[in-house]
């Protein structure tokens, strides 16, 4: 890059202040970490964001060992190294043994083969500035993926009309820290630092848009939760019985009726009694 090392000050600048708000966004979890000693369990949440963070901050810290003249981004992930491993800890202490198994494995996948392969491969078989040029993209592809993975969530913001899993504190917190990261790259001349924070900006700042566009819109589903309560009440509803106005009237044709078929059989019974007009009894004299 052409202003490569021509702005030492602004460099250090933005890398502190970079330092500054990822901290901020490596405490966000805490919350988290209470509900789970409160309830001492973890059920409702995923290991997986931690075990990713951890194998982040290791690959980055291992780039910067190997490029040098980059003690910001090994500051911050030697912080980021401590807490995630934190989290994981704490998480594997309380959760239910399933989820304990998978988070163990996740570990083993991510740190132990991921990040021994990547070390040993490099150290292995390239040299020199070699070393660091691989590591430097196998580091660049790894945070796309991670910057891309918040599309996952802008699809159902869009598809539901409700931000209720975007928290806009955080999305602010990592938009700035792109944008700290990315002139601190730039000013570094470093483009594998720049180029993912690029897409990290960009993604932060649809996701803030979408939020001001969708916060005060009723949530999809909950249109749907009332039609659908409104079809079942409306299924649960008895059929209607007519209701009798006038039961005298009733009686009165009732009892002509019957007077005449007596009239016609003088061998009738002496007693009717009705079906149609419950607890009615009509006597009728023989």
């Amino acid at each position: 890059m052409v202003i490569a090392g021509q702005f030492p000050h602004l460099t250090f600048a933005f890398g502190l202040m970079g330092n500054i708000v990822s901290f901020m966004v490596f405490l966000s979890p805490l919350p988290t970490f209470y509900k789970v000693y409160k309830k001492k369990s973890t059920t409702g949440f995923q290991s997986i964001p931690y075990v990713v963070g951890l194998f982040s901050a290791m690959l980055w810290i291992y780039y910067a060992l190997l490029k040098g003249n980059a003690m910001l981004l090994i500051t911050i992930n030697s912080v980021g190294i401590v807490i995630q491993t934190f989290y994981l800890c704490v998480f594997v202490f309380y959760a239910p043994k399933k989820n304990k198994m998978e988070s163990l494995k996740l570990i083993m996948l991510f740190i132990v083969i991921g990040f021994g392969l990547i070390v040993l491969l490099t150290q292995l078989l390239t040299k020199g500035v070699q070393r660091g040029v691989i590591v430097g993209w196998v580091c660049l592809v790894f945070a796309l993926c991670v910057f891309v993975a918040p599309l996952g969530v802008l699809r159902q913001v869009i598809k539901t009309k409700s931000v209720e899993y975007m928290p806009i504190l955080l999305t602010l917190a990592l938009t700035l820290s792109a944008v700290m990261w990315f002139f601190y790259g730039l000013f570094l001349g470093d483009f594998n630092i720049a180029i993912p924070n690029t897409l990290g900006f960009t993604f932060g700042i649809i996701q803030i848009i979408l939020y001001f566009v969708y916060k005060n819109k009723k949530p999809v589903i909950e249109d749907k939760i009332a039609e659908f309560k409104e079809k079942m009440s409306k299924a649960d509803e008895p059929p209607r019985v007519p209701e009798v106005k006038d039961q005298h009237s009733i009686d009165i044709a009732l009892n002509a009726f019957i007077r005449a078929e007596n009239a016609q059989n003088p061998h009738g019974v002496a007693v009717v009694r009705s079906p149609i007009v419950a607890n009615n009894t009509i006597e009728v004299p023989a």
